[in-house]
Parts: structure tokens; sequence; C-alpha cells
């Protein structure tokens, strides 16, 4: 047993350091992000924020909504093979374009992926390949033989937290790396196991790891707020992955319940008891439930969303003189604090 006594940050321990800008307005802040990609050689032009792949987030709704604003979807596993099919053969679809194939690591999956293909050809650009638990060798041999088999498709992986992983995944195949072992708000790993890492140190040195090598990071978990969104980007991650954030909304999925006059919408970790109960009919022996199930109100259109995370990012940008959203971590400076806002009149509305 060791004890590492280095301090590990979260997005609620720092704050952005605001630095003389000759940006006139935050509409001339760039997001859009240009990546070529280490194996597939692809390139890519968006704003890279994406959806997580939750049933009740990453959906074809979701796809169609966010590719509007050239923002990524990472779709969820539990569609039917005719529905990704139509999807990704859908003409003029601009979603297409954004939208990450996720998969795990289970024959199955491979089979189901490789079904969707057959019928769609050179269609699916993104695969995102998502474990819990990152540091598996046969995760790790699993990405290397999806590599060798698929050279030209650009692929995500993860999820882990430390640099190690990070290096081996990229050597291994992934284009990018996925970031965050139980920052999210639905998730339960770190009670249930006690395993986890800080999620603003996370990204701060996967992120350093990947970039040495050509490769890339997706900060996932963790977000709250659009501040959140913004000091990922400042930490160095390339794309940031967004859950809670996106629930609720008219294109989450997700149950609807009629409560007091009121409508709302569940949402649940896909390592919670509902989820397992769902696409496995119950939860296996030999494990435990990772994840929790919430009621959230319903939120409407999720454009209205996407404004506050896009126009908190841009102000972000103006605060420290980032012209482009490439250029904010070399304009960050955090500043460690023990409080993030004034809530004498009680927390804000999220």
């Amino acid at each position: 047993m060791r004890i590492e006594e280095e301090l590990k940050l979260d997005f609620k321990d720092v704050l952005f350091r605001p630095k003389r800008s000759t940006l006139g307005s935050r509409a001339k802040v760039d997001l859009l992000r240009q990546y070529t990609f280490r194996h597939s050689g692809a390139s890519s032009e968006s704003v890279p924020i994406i959806a997580a792949n939750m049933d009740t987030v990453g959906t074809f709704e979701m796809a169609a909504a966010l590719g509007k604003h050239g923002m990524h979807v990472a779709l969820h596993k539990h569609y039917s093979i005719d529905d990704y099919v139509a999807f990704f053969n859908a003409s003029n679809a601009a979603s297409n374009a954004h939208a990450f194939y996720s998969l795990g690591i289970l024959e199955h999956d491979l089979e189901k992926f490789k079904a969707v293909r057959a019928k769609t050809g050179d269609e699916i650009k993104f695969v995102c390949i998502d474990v819990a638990n990152g540091y598996t060798e046969t995760f790790i041999d699993f990405v290397r033989k999806f590599r060798d088999a698929f050279p030209k498709i650009t692929m995500m992986a993860g999820n882990v937290v430390t640099a190690d992983i990070t290096e081996a995944l990229i050597l291994a195949g992934a284009d990018i790396v996925k970031v965050g072992i139980g920052p999210g708000s639905v998730c339960t790993t770190r009670k249930m196991t006690g395993v986890g890492y800080p999620q603003l140190s996370a990204i701060i040195e996967c992120a350093d790891a990947a970039h040495g090598l050509g490769g890339h990071i997706t900060g996932d978990g963790g977000c709250t707020v659009p501040g959140d969104v913004a000091k990922a980007f400042g930490a160095g991650a390339d794309f940031v992955m967004l859950g809670g954030m996106l629930a609720a909304h008219d294109e989450s999925g997700g149950e609807i319940v009629q409560k007091e006059g009121k409508t709302y919408r569940k949402f649940y970790g896909m390592s919670s008891d509902v989820a397992m109960e769902k696409y496995a009919g119950g939860v296996a022996k030999y494990r435990a439930s990772e994840g929790k199930a919430v009621t959230l109100e319903a939120r409407g259109p999720v454009d209205n969303t996407v404004q506050e995370i896009l126009g908190g990012l841009r102000s972000t940008c103006t605060y420290v003189g980032a012209r482009k959203l490439k250029d904010l971590s070399k304009c960050t400076t955090f500043v460690r604090v023990t409080q993030q806002i004034n809530e004498v009149y009680g927390k804000a509305p999220q």
C-alpha cells in the first residue's frame, strides 16, 4: 500500500484568473476546433462537445439537434441494427458526420457493429468503445484488434484517469481517450468501489500524456454548469462529454412522468439497477449496481441549454483573451479557491 500525497483538484477547486483581452465581443470567439487523428488519419471540424452514450441522452433526436450546432453525439448502444442502419444511411443528415457509434467489448457488441457496417459502408466515421474500467488487458487488447480490423475509423476509447493507460490506449490504436471514473451525476462508482480521481487533475494529466503522442482526450463527466465545461477545455481536454447537463430535454429520451401538473423525465446511469433490468434482465449476481436513477423536471428543447453552454464558453474565452477555443488552454491560469459562488440567497437554479 502507498499513498500519493500530491493534491488533486476537481472543477469546484479552481476558478479562471481573468487576463487583459483585446476581444470586443463574445460573438468574435471561434468555438470550432479542427483535429487530425493519429491513427485514422481523418480530419474533423466541430464544436467539440459530445452528448454521452446513455439511452436518456445519446439519442437519434439529440444527434439531429446538436448536429445543427456542429456538436457530437455518442449514440447509446441499445438501438436495433435496423435503426442504426436507417440513421447512418439517412441522406443529407447533418448529424451523421458527428455521430459516434458506441459499443462494448463483448463478442455480440462487435458482431452487431459489423452487421450495421455491412449495410452502411463507410458511413460510420466515429466509434466509442466504452467500458467502465479501462484498466483491463482485455480492454486494451480489444482496442488493438479493433484498430487492426478498422484502420480508417476514428476511435474513442475509455474510461481511464491516469497518464500511463492513456498512453497505452493511444499506442494500442485509440485516437481519443475518454477520461473520467466516477464524476458523473448518476454514477455511484466512487461510493460503491472507492475508486476514482478528481476530474480536473485527471484531464490535465491525461491530456499531457495524450498530446505527447499525438492523441486526444475527452473529459467525460463532472460538468454541472457551463463554467465546468470551460474548465475542462482550459485543463487541456480536446472534447468534453456531457450527460446530466443534456438530460430531461425533449430530445433526450427517458420515460415521461406526470406529477402534480408538471412533466418530468427519468434519467439514470447505464450501470444502475434500472438500466441493467431493462437491458440485461437485472443485476448479475457477481456484481453490484454502480449508478442511480433520478427524476428531473422536463427542460424543453435542448437548443436553450446549448445556447447557455456555448454562451458561457464564449464568455470564458473573452475573460482570458482566447480568440479561439483552441487557444483557451494556452490562456488559462487557474487559481485555487475554497468557494465558487456566493450562496447567501440559496443555490441558483441549474
